[in-house]
């Protein structure tokens, strides 16, 4: 297709400027743009409790500890770009994307219960970024925020209030700005972090390494043993990231070319993750020397030096950081998805303004009301239904397509368009998803599944993938040639 296509006979209920394709030369990002976006989704405040308590929780040895993190974003980063070459290719978000399998209508489906994970978090995300508010506020006029309403002191509510505002000022300056803020915040919560790695291992001297051999030691403790012990660490690191996998095409659609998207994707996976877990490791081994107990959250440990400008700069890093993940994960696929739903009506700005106003009391309820509900297991829930369609989607561009897309069909609801299937819905495509996802939810629903967390999902886009490509056979699909292959 040409430089110039325009596409025609489109339905303004499936088309908007911000779902077209963008051509190639609108797109800017390199590998330095997809690297900050796994630096972003890496280092919020939950990514390095995370990582350090990995190598404390199940008593492995540590080397074997760092082999399953890597080994899991190694998985991860060939998962990504799977999703990530489409829509390098033909420049379309997820949404658009899910219509070649789903139908024109279907994807709706999946762009929505996306939506919904993403709006919750969003919500959860706002208020841990405004707990870093609070900390600064009240290192840097002693207050101690006053008597508590609905789980928040006043100045608790003033930061979450600030924070929620700030952040939809941002996010609907747009996508050029958003990456700009990307590109910021990844490099400085990295130098934040050496920092604070740096201060802790001077304040322990010669007791740091010592401290570090023993909890590279492990205690193997971990009840299903050592292997059971490295299938969990690795389950775990890919179900902390199975919410960006799914949506990916949302930020790789704006990267210049495929390799510029597989280095981004090597340098921001495997290598982030790696260098960004010894960091966690060393610190966690430092507060062990300094305070006599291995402390996992950042922000206990910059309580506990007690130093003001750390303070500062920390309180800093920590609101950079978990706004980045909330861009990432829980901002941009909630806007597409919204859009996908009513494309005439709603835009991405639009799209992001419903997801800050319904994410907000989701925020605002989250100590006093929402963390006390279980309902964590709901949107772990719909974050499982995800699972079987990413297989569909992959399995029906890379096998049932053979890479070929019909732009034109993709927004288009004529009966005879390829993505129309049974009045927008692909009837095969929904069946697969509710076989599949009988496993992926039990994954959170059964006990005896609950070790498999997050193995179950890449099991459940498998069985998704599988029982498409059955149902779908080989004679489903007119490729409709050379022309459909071809890059905009």
């Amino acid at each position: 297709m040409s430089e110039n296509l325009e596409i025609k006979n489109i339905d303004p209920n499936l088309y908007n400027e911000d779902l077209a394709p963008i051509k190639e030369k609108d797109r800017k990002w390199g590998a330095f743009e997809i690297f900050n976006v796994w630096a972003n989704d890496v280092q919020s405040l939950f990514g390095y409790t995370l990582a350090a308590s990995l190598f404390i929780a199940y008593g492995l040895n540590g080397w074997a500890v760092m082999a399953a993190i890597i080994c899991a974003a190694i998985l991860v980063m060939y998962l990504c770009n799977l999703t990530g070459i489409p829509s390098v290719k033909y420049g379309i978000p997820c949404p658009v994307m899910a219509r070649a399998s789903m139908g024109v209508k279907g994807a709706n489906f999946p762009a929505m219960m996306r939506a919904i994970v993403a709006i919750f978090w969003y919500g959860v995300q706002t208020y841990f970024a405004s707990t870093a508010v609070t900390l600064l506020i009240n290192a840097l006029f002693g207050t101690s925020g006053g008597e508590e309403y609905l789980g928040m002191t006043a100045i608790g509510w003033f930061s979450y209030i600030l924070v929620w505002f700030l952040q939809l000022y941002m996010f609907l300056k747009g996508i050029d700005w958003i990456t700009r803020f990307l590109n910021w915040a990844g490099p400085f919560v990295y130098a934040v972090m050496i920092a604070l790695m740096i201060m802790i291992w001077v304040e322990a001297g010669d007791q740091m390494l010592p401290a570090v051999n023993d909890i590279f030691k492990g205690t193997g403790d971990y009840e299903g043993g050592p292997v059971m012990a490295f299938l969990a660490i690795m389950g775990t690191m890919i179900a902390y990231f199975a919410a960006v996998v799914i949506n990916f095409g949302d930020f790789s659609r704006f990267v210049k070319t495929e390799g510029e998207l597989k280095k981004g994707n090597w340098w921001g996976l495997p290598a982030n993750v790696a260098v960004f877990s010894f960091i966690a490791l060393f610190v966690t081994a430092g507060t062990v020397v300094l305070f006599g107990e291995t402390l996992t959250n950042p922000a206990d440990i910059i309580e506990r030096v007690g130093s003001l400008p750390l303070t500062i700069i920390a309180s800093i890093c920590f609101f950079a950081a978990t706004i980045g993940i909330n861009l990432v994960a829980n901002f941009v696929p909630p806007a597409y998805g919204l859009a996908n739903l009513a494309p005439s009506k709603i835009n991405f700005r639009m799209g992001g303004l419903i997801t800050a106003v319904l994410s907000f009391f989701i925020g605002a309820l989250w100590v006093s009301v929402i963390s006390k509900m279980g309902i964590a297991s709901f949107v772990n829930t719909l974050g499982a239904v995800l699972a079987p369609i990413y297989g569909i989607m992959v399995v029906d561009y890379y096998l049932v397509r053979k890479q070929k897309l019909n732009l034109e069909d993709l927004f288009s609801s004529a009966p005879e368009g390829e993505y129309h299937y049974n009045n927008g819905f692909n009837n095969k495509a929904l069946q697969s998803f509710a076989i599949a996802a009988i496993f992926s939810v039990g994954t959170v629903w059964v006990p005896a599944l609950e070790a498999m967390a997050g193995f179950g999902w890449v099991v459940g886009a498998i069985l998704g993938g599988l029982v498409y490509r059955l149902l779908m056979g080989k004679s489903e699909v007119i490729v409709m040639g050379d022309e459909v292959e071809s890059k905009i």
